[in-house]
């Protein structure tokens, strides 16, 4: 039987988890920058000095990049406060983390480490094998050059290559040819119009200012390198001269690609956006695809859902995308938007948060689950979202027959977690919609109800299949 103590330690923890999933140290509606990061810090500091185990565990669940760098910064720099097993526990989970993680995060991870000096065996290691794990180190010299040099300095590893070395320490554009295509086509860019094409589109767009080529121009013939998220951010601004498969995009940045249209180029492309939207919530859905039942979702798109400068609509992004994958996984699916609207193509922020009236609809049909995506502030009238499903669960439905989860894309800097709607409704964190099943599955332990012994099963059980699991997966 769990301790006092022990159920103390699940609910930290589940309070870092539910940060690690949403805040990213940026501003939010609410809250500035610095109240952000002062706040994710602590919580960083704290669960990590108090249950460290725990702490690298969450490294295997949905955590958002920022917190996944962040993480295994401190377990670098802490190396010495850990015993020999938890540091091979740890090696493990972060190279995991780090192959999983976008190659310029993982640059710039490793850059702090250097002004941090944090240069101890154990992160030589995981650096040289992270390295050499790379698919195509050319790719890296060329494009993070400077990441990689200082990287390949701080720990003190020999360049792959002789010439490799002759690249990033030798003043490659004055050198003779490279035997490498893409570190010659470096070189030649610096003088040869033509090889600027050769190149990855975030370092050939340099030299195109340079040779002061035309955008279009530029755009047209740097076509066939573009990754799929770089011809994403083009679309609008390339003026038709770069394609975009949008049903291939992933679920919730396709979600905040449609919210930046304005409303009357969404409805002239309304059959082409509602296609790419299904398909990629079947896609996200996968196999649970038309399990969960007869579902209801309230569905935040009030004033606050615009977030802030930084984080532009993300969360009437999270929302609209999760109505899309919800529907994806019920046999029958309802949608309550706080607005009252009912074209979701359409949705924009606007207006107070009523989602105790939206809730009252949403279980007036008795649904098998109840989804509310919201920021946890119910402002029209203030708490009466609360009173609606205490009431519920107490009086209409004691049985559960209705099974309601709330998911939060919005981090409370105040009250380190979170904002809940209920102390009887579970609450998880929420960055992207894809990841709404298994959320919805790690908010039944925020009710209370579960200790420290069920969590740990839970976050062992995610560890190892997060360890096991091929990266093409995920």
């Amino acid at each position: 039987m769990d301790t006092y103590e022990d159920l103390i330690a699940a609910e930290d923890v589940l309070l870092f988890v539910n940060a690690a999933i949403t805040a990213t140290g940026q501003r939010e509606f609410r809250d500035d920058a610095a109240a952000q990061r002062f706040s994710l810090g602590f919580l960083h500091e704290y669960v990590l000095g108090n249950y460290r185990e725990l702490y690298a565990a969450v490294l295997a669940l949905d955590v958002n990049d920022h917190n996944a760098a962040l993480m295994v910064r401190n377990l670098l720099a802490t190396a010495a406060e850990a015993s020999p097993e938890q540091r091979r526990a740890e090696g493990r989970l972060i190279a995991r983390r780090l192959a999983l993680l976008p190659p310029q995060r993982v640059y710039k991870l490793f850059a702090r480490l250097a002004r941090e000096r944090v240069n101890n065996r154990r992160t030589r290691a995981i650096v040289r094998g992270w390295l050499a794990a790379r698919p195509n180190p050319a790719l890296d010299a060329v494009k993070y050059r400077g990441g990689l040099k200082a990287t390949v300095r701080h720990a003190h590893l020999p360049p792959r290559e002789p010439e490799f070395g002759r690249f990033l320490f030798s003043g490659a554009a004055r050198q003779a040819a490279f035997a490498e295509p893409l570190l010659d086509a470096w070189r030649r860019a610096h003088y040869e119009r033509g090889a600027v094409y050769e190149l990855p589109y975030t370092v050939a767009e340099g030299f195109a200012a340079k040779h002061r080529i035309a955008r279009t121009e530029f755009l047209e013939r740097i076509e066939p390198r573009l990754t799929r998220l770089e011809r994403l951010r083009l679309r609008e601004s390339a003026d038709g001269a770069v394609a975009v498969d949008l049903a291939r995009m992933p679920l919730t940045r396709l979600a905040s690609y449609l919210l930046g249209l304005p409303p009357a180029e969404r409805e002239q492309r309304r059959a082409e956006l509602t296609a790419a939207l299904t398909a990629a919530a079947e896609r996200a859905a996968g196999p649970l695809r038309g399990s969960w039942g007869r579902v209801a979702a309230v569905l935040d798109d009030s004033y606050s859902s615009y977030g802030s400068g930084q984080k532009r609509r993300r969360p009437l992004a999270a929302a609209l995308a999760c109505h899309h994958l919800l529907a994806a996984l019920a046999t029958d699916y309802r949608a309550y938007w706080t607005s009252g609207r009912r074209d979701p193509l359409l949705a924009h922020p606007s207006g107070p948060t009523p989602l105790g009236l939206r809730v009252l609809d949403a279980l007036e049909g008795g649904p098998d689950r109840l989804v509310i995506v919201s920021d946890g502030w119910d402002n029209a009238p203030p708490g009466l979202a609360a009173e609606v499903l205490r009431a519920w669960r107490t009086r209409l439905d004691p049985d559960g027959r209705t099974a309601v989860v709330h998911l939060n894309p919005v981090y409370d800097a105040e009250g380190f977690d979170v904002h809940r709607l209920a102390p009887t409704v579970p609450t998880a964190g929420l960055r992207d919609a894809e990841d709404l099943p298994s959320l919805v599955e790690l908010a039944r332990f925020a009710e209370g109800r579960t200790g420290l012994a069920e969590l740990r099963a839970h976050l062992d059980a995610r560890v190892a299949a997060f360890l096991s699991a091929p990266e093409a997966a995920r």
